[in-house]
């Protein structure tokens, strides 16, 4: 059964060429192919017909290059009051002590932020609610994803000399030795680039001097990608045909985790290139890093009901905000919890059903009927209180990152 195991032996670089073969189509809403990726324009898509805009992202993410870069995402004015508080967060860090670096880089040479979303959320909800209401990000992350994902977000820094990543996939799979990605199927190799969806938020124009992102389009269709990129010819073929580039502030990237690539080094003379990494999970999957998200919901609360009072955003973008802040998917379309399967119950009292059997109540006098408690909805007073004291007690020791244990929570 070769088929089901895939064998690092079997990694060859004249494979990956043939799959590399591949030549970026025209897309219908892009506006030009450049280096074999296809740049959109923000504004001409947010006119267009939002469900083929998906699709045809879909398609760029899966069977195209892998990567797409829309011009103009996010607005500059709200990029950089999230870039005063990114560099506020680093200054933070670097006087305690606590200053994060890159795994797939050298030590010192970046300065990161782990758990940024969560860091936003608590020390700036205003500005976090204007950022994280950004209507493409949330298109963009339902096409790949569905209405259900998970947002988690790390700051990097690509310093003025700093240099930048070696080659390499992303999470899942990609955050695995060959041994233990060896151990899983292949069909678990080809599910784990569609369980996230990564992206990144230019915060400062990028020339390529300074180092953006450098990629290799359609490498994401390598199958034995997940066991070749540590490979010493594939990381010199990376380095001799990878493609980057440059990006403006407010610019965002959106591309598959399993396509090759690699932060590029800043040869600038003073660039701090900064960009918001944005690792997008499906509600099914597990996300890199473990975020309390109640922490955030308690904090955001007040700030996105007084945009909601002062008609600051429309419903659909508070629902961007809230989209990706969600914990987990919840299933309330289980059997015997959905609306039709109340109904039938009501119709049948004595049917039993997934949440045990009914008791009928109509013979009853209301003395007899059971008096009904009113339990305290979620993210109540009693839950509120909670969370408020773990925050207090919490404030001077920001919370780190979680790769491969849940280190951001203290003890």
């Amino acid at each position: 059964m070769t088929d089901v195991w895939l064998d690092p032996e079997d990694a060859k670089v004249a494979d990956l060429l043939e799959v590399l073969r591949d030549e970026t189509p025209d897309y219908e809403y892009a506006d030009r192919i450049e280096q074999q990726v296809p740049l959109y324009d923000a504004d001409r898509i947010r006119k267009e017909d939002q469900r083929e805009v998906q699709a045809e992202l879909v398609h760029a993410l899966s069977d195209g290059p892998g990567i797409v870069v829309l011009k103009g995402a996010f607005g500059k004015d709200i990029v950089d009051a999230t870039t005063d508080e990114f560099n506020a967060m680093i200054r933070d860090q670097q006087t305690a002590g606590t200053a994060a670096g890159d795994h797939f880089a050298k030590p010192g040479a970046n300065d990161r932020v782990w758990n940024a979303l969560e860091k936003l959320a608590v020390r700036a909800p205003e500005v976090f609610a204007a950022y994280y209401a950004n209507d493409l990000l949330a298109l963009t992350a339902r096409a790949w994803l569905g209405p259900a994902y998970q947002v988690t977000s790390q700051v990097n820094v690509v310093n003025p000399g700093g240099e930048g990543q070696t080659v390499h996939r992303d999470y899942h799979l990609g955050f695995q030795s060959n041994e233990v990605a060896a151990l899983y199927p292949a069909h678990v190799h080809k599910l784990s680039s569609v369980l996230t969806l990564q992206g990144a938020v230019a915060h400062c124009d990028m020339p390529v001097e300074s180092g953006p992102t450098l990629y290799l389009p359609h490498s994401h269709k390598y199958e034995l990608g997940y066991l070749a990129w540590r490979q010493p010819e594939f990381g010199e073929h990376f380095v001799a045909h990878h493609v980057q580039l440059p990006l403006e502030k407010g610019d965002a990237v959106f591309f598959n985790p399993a396509l090759f690539h690699a932060a590029g080094s800043n040869r600038s003379a003073g660039i701090f290139r900064m960009a918001n990494l944005l690792q997008i999970s499906s509600a099914f999957g597990r996300a890199m890093e473990s975020v309390d998200r109640v922490r955030m919901a308690v904090t955001l609360y007040p700030v996105l009901r007084k945009l909601r009072q002062d008609g600051a955003f429309p419903p659909a973008t508070l629902d961007n905000i809230i989209a990706g802040r969600r914990r987990r998917l919840r299933f309330s379309d289980q059997p015997g919890s959905g609306p039709a399967d109340r109904r039938s119950r009501s119709a049948d009292p004595g049917r039993a059903g997934p949440a045990g059997p009914r008791r009928g109540l109509a013979g009853r006098s209301p003395a007899d009927r059971p008096r009904r408690v009113r339990r305290t909805p979620p993210y109540g007073r009693q839950l509120k209180e909670k969370a408020w004291n773990r925050f207090a007690s919490e404030s001077s020791a920001p919370p780190g990152s979680q790769v491969g244990r849940s280190s951001n929570r203290p003890g």
